[in-house]
């Protein structure tokens, strides 16, 4: 696996992100048909957690396998990895967490999505016009983006992807210090109510696998492009015929977005 990955510009189509999928794909298909996503030009970009908590985790394989789709891993497929590596893991945490379909896979289910999630870096950093944009599940540990590139590349610091992983900080205390050499970085991990953005960095997991709804940013232009479930029908961008669908079938937020299960 290679810690760090850096994409670049799409030249022919969009690229947006996305936040926390947690196993709800149909409902992601969903809202970037309503956008007018095109697989033969577009691609989508994920800040992680494919899985667990949802009723189609399974379809991860068939996702990660599109070319059109990148992601990160986040801390989810992170305690996959861990259980059938022998990592640290509380199993009474990731059952509750939602990774009971997974637990309960044969051992040899179980391989393909580890083997898979192993392939997922930590850190995605894609091109556009405007400037380089990363990627992280939770948040990034330096100020400085050249300084995380460095470490991932370098060293596997079990400390360093903990907090690429699992850390709360900047929304917690609020902290809008920019992250220097991006334009901006996505992360998701902790849901918000609506995207937030503090400094340069933008938190994505809108609740959508939960009560709330995905949120696709644009990266050419930082914009939210996908309508909120109020929004009227004739106010959503995009054209109304559905595009051919990218995935294949077969397969109560508090004001400051802070979840109070760290499993989240």
């Amino acid at each position: 696996m290679s810690r760090f990955r850096r994409i670049a510009v799409n030249t022919r189509g969009r690229d947006l992100a996305v936040g926390d999928i947690h196993g709800h794909f149909q409902r992601l298909q969903q809202c970037l048909d309503g956008v007018g996503f095109n697989p033969a030009i577009d691609r989508l970009f994920s800040v992680g957690d494919l899985v667990d908590r949802g009723p189609h985790s399974a379809q991860a394989l068939d996702w990660l396998s599109q070319p059109w789709f990148h992601a990160v891993q986040g801390n989810h497929e992170s305690l996959a990895i861990n259980y059938l590596r022998g990592g640290r893991l509380d199993l009474d945490m990731y059952r509750a967490a939602g990774g009971g379909w997974f637990l309960d896979l044969p051992e040899d289910q179980q391989r393909p999505f580890v083997d898979a999630f192993l392939e997922m870096p930590i850190a995605l950093e894609v091109q556009s016009h405007d400037g380089p944009i990363g990627l992280l599940h939770a948040d990034s540990p330096f100020a400085n983006w050249e300084d995380l590139r460095a470490s991932l590349l370098d060293d596997d610091d079990p400390r360093i992807r903990e907090v690429c992983q699992w850390s709360r900080r900047r929304l917690k205390e609020g902290d809008d210090a920019r992250v220097e050499g991006l334009r901006a970085l996505l992360v998701g991990h902790t849901p918000v109510l609506k995207v937030k953005v503090l400094g340069n960095v933008w938190h994505l997991d809108t609740g959508g696998w939960s009560s709330g709804c995905f949120s696709l940013l644009d990266l050419a232009t930082l914009e939210v492009v996908s309508p909120t479930p109020d929004e009227p029908a004739h106010q959503r961008q995009g054209p109304s015929a559905s595009p051919p669908r990218p995935a294949p079938a077969r397969a109560g937020l508090g004001q400051s977005g802070a979840v109070p299960d760290d499993c989240q």
